[in-house]
């Protein structure tokens, strides 16, 4: 019995979602040449607006935000344009989107942004190549100076007001998945000894610096944030990472965002230092709308919601295959398996 994912669902005062099953975030590099969201885009997420709430692909803040080929933007005026397309394409269907904030750090590449540094905590590099460009490889990032950190901050901000004017419900700021945000909350890629590393205050200090300014800019019920606690993609794990969000989640939680989403592959992964999973660490000290993924079916996820493990879910894969995913859910209708080669087109 599936019932308890098509309840509704109050974030707050102002938005409520239809369901509790969202569309998660995915990657699928196929803006235009300028980054702009195209014609096809906008068909493809509207026909997924029966989702509670869609988590837009990742779309970078500012160009050396970029770490693989025609990903999307939001810092032009023909990608905000693009955009309000998209959203349109949404509401006409009766679905919520938020836009999914990126600044991708040391995985990023001038090969993007016509050359220039790299920016990250600490000049330490990803190993191996850009996929899908396989002959680019990563470059010992510059570590940001204090003055660009505080613009860093300030174009997080924009991106977020540039969100709003294309008619994005909210936003979700990325804080995980080993990109920028989330390399100054681990020790593995943040060997500072300034205000911003060393210590879970300091490191927690511009990912914090990043959702007041974004809340102040369009509010906390519009905000949300990724985070992944326990370190997998792009860096190593550290016991001490814990001590970090020990200290971040309970700052996030007076902060009252619309949610916080579990940035991670597979739930099931499991990391000593947080004792378990990443959800039920999350949840342990977290008690306000969680959003719960990685590797989820909708029984799985019915059972996990109706326990409390989180309050929401986003689906991932399976929406690629089945942009009628939650009326199949409902339905009891049987699911096309995803497979790589969906990843070439959008349907």
């Amino acid at each position: 019995m599936t019932d308890n994912l098509f309840q509704s669902y109050a974030l707050n005062s102002t938005i409520k979602l239809k369901n509790k099953i969202l569309m998660a975030p995915l990657t699928r590099c196929m803006a235009d040449a300028d980054l702009v969201p195209t014609a096809a885009i906008a068909q493809y997420y509207g026909r997924r607006a029966d989702a509670g709430l869609i988590i837009s692909e990742a779309i970078i803040i500012r160009p050396d935000g970029q770490g693989y080929p025609n990903t999307p933007g939001l810092f032009s005026s023909a990608q905000i344009n693009g955009w309000k397309k998209v959203t349109a394409a949404v509401h006409d269907n009766g679905g919520k989107i938020f836009a999914q904030l990126w600044h991708t750090g040391r995985v990023a590449h001038p090969h993007f942004f016509g050359g220039g540094d790299v920016l990250a905590p600490s000049a330490l590099a990803v190993e191996g190549n850009v996929p899908r460009m396989r002959e680019l490889t990563y470059q010992v990032p510059k570590a940001v100076t204090v003055q660009d950190i505080n613009l860093l901050v300030k174009d997080y901000a924009q991106a977020a007001a540039n969100a709003i004017e294309a008619g994005f419900d909210g936003v979700e700021i990325h804080g995980a998945n080993g990109y920028l945000i989330d390399q100054f909350l681990h020790f593995d890629s943040n060997l500072r000894d300034d205000q911003y590393g060393g210590t879970a205050q300091n490191m927690a200090r511009f990912p914090l610096a990043v959702v007041d300014v974004i809340v102040a800019r369009i509010g906390n019920e519009r905000t949300a944030l990724r985070v992944s606690p326990g370190a997998y993609f792009n860096m190593a794990g550290d016991k001490r990472d814990r001590e970090v969000f020990d200290y971040l989640l309970p700052q996030l939680e007076q902060r009252d965002l619309a949610f916080l989403h579990i940035g991670i592959f597979d739930d099931a992964m499991e990391f000593d230092y947080l004792g378990g999973n990443a959800s039920s660490y999350v949840r342990s000290i977290y008690q306000k709308t969680l959003v719960g993924v990685g590797g989820f079916s909708p029984q799985t996820a019915s059972v996990a919601i109706a326990a409390s493990k989180f309050d929401l879910v986003a689906i991932g894969r399976p929406f690629i295959s089945n942009p009628d995913y939650v009326a199949k859910v409902r339905d009891n209708a049987p699911l096309v398996d995803y497979s790589d080669e969906m990843l070439l087109s959008l349907v």
